[in-house]
């Protein structure tokens, strides 16, 4: 087997919008990427912050642009969210639910019944949905002050579209914080309980988490105390991940899915031939872009991280600080 970064794993747990897609069409290189992998043994999980889609509604969409992917394939924070509630009530209990009918049937999958009123509810469940309004709203922020269980499927403030961003779960879930004073448990990436699911749901034992948000994908991982590479095709600038915060610094820094066949000690961060960092930021030579953000990313890191100022010398160092978006 190739010495290269896939040879290191036995699952990948990767993100989709950003990292697999673009709105409709697959990132250039993406379908090839998991169809090698899977050619190589390496099983792929499919897992998304997404609660409002049924996992065999996300699985035909993936195979439709080509991913060799099946429902059992996929994880979604919907099924992670009814496994929270699961976990912490009795049998029929009631549950309020407050997203999709594909939440609501992950919540009756697991033996608790659906809700949908505020009196005398055990739990509200909160996922996103484009039809949530003002009485889903009240109905949650009434059951969670009368002492309901509260889980959020994610918090994602965004969702992404192709007009834009739009409020996503976690701007619902801001009003309900407001009006309820609660916070609730949360089930989607950031917090571990979705990949460390997704990874027991795999059969596996050595995952890699793959995305191209540092938030959520790449913090999730690392909560969850798994390797991580983030991919440059979605939302994480290269100026992001060189001021990311310690919870949010991959293991791997890649352009995008070919990463998983390059060698793992290129994708860390560290120094590079051809590349000069020094202790200011002054960043001097030749070489990769990439290369060259992996070197102040070991640099700034090491010194305490935070906000960086990158001073080029020399004319092939101003053009790659450019090109990363740095100057």
């Amino acid at each position: 087997m190739s010495d290269d970064l896939l040879s290191r794993f036995d699952v990948l747990l990767v993100d989709l919008d950003g990292t697999l897609y673009a709105g409709p069409s697959a990132v250039p290189g993406a379908v090839e990427a998991i169809a090698t992998a899977q050619d190589r043994g390496v099983r792929t999980s499919y897992v998304t912050n997404n609660a409002s889609r049924r996992p065999s509604d996300v699985a035909a969409h993936l195979a439709e642009l080509g991913f060799p992917a099946t429902t059992e394939d996929v994880r979604t924070s919907s099924q992670a969210g009814a496994a929270m509630l699961a976990a912490q009530l009795p049998e029929g209990a009631r549950v309020l639910v407050v997203g999709t009918s594909a939440l609501a049937e992950e919540v009756t999958r697991r033996g608790l019944r659906v809700v949908d009123s505020a009196d005398g509810a055990d739990a509200v469940v909160q996922g996103h949905s484009p039809d949530t309004g003002w009485r889903n709203l009240a109905e949650a922020t009434l059951a969670i002050r009368q002492g309901a269980l509260w889980v959020a499927t994610n918090v994602d403030p965004t969702l992404p579209t192709d007009r834009g961003p739009m409020p996503g779960n976690g701007s619902m879930v801001g009003v309900v914080r407001i009006a309820s004073g609660a916070e609730p448990q949360v089930a989607g990436k950031p917090a571990p309980t979705l990949i460390q699911e997704a990874l027991r749901a795999s059969g596996r034992e050595r995952g890699l988490v793959v995305g191209d948000r540092l938030d959520t994908d790449i913090e999730g991982g690392n909560a969850a105390g798994l390797p991580t590479l983030v991919v440059l095709t979605g939302v994480s600038t290269p100026r992001e991940v060189l001021e990311a915060p310690g919870s949010q610094r991959p293991t791997y820094l890649g352009a995008n899915l070919g990463a998983l066949f390059q060698p793992a000690e290129d994708l860390a961060p560290g120094s590079r031939d051809g590349w000069a960092v020094g202790d200011d930021l002054a960043l001097s030579g030749e070489g990769d872009d990439l290369d060259a953000l992996r070197a102040l990313c070991a640099v700034h890191w090491a010194a305490g991280g935070g906000a960086a100022r990158v001073r080029a010398e020399g004319d092939a160092a101003r053009a790659a600080v450019d090109r990363l978006g740095l100057a």
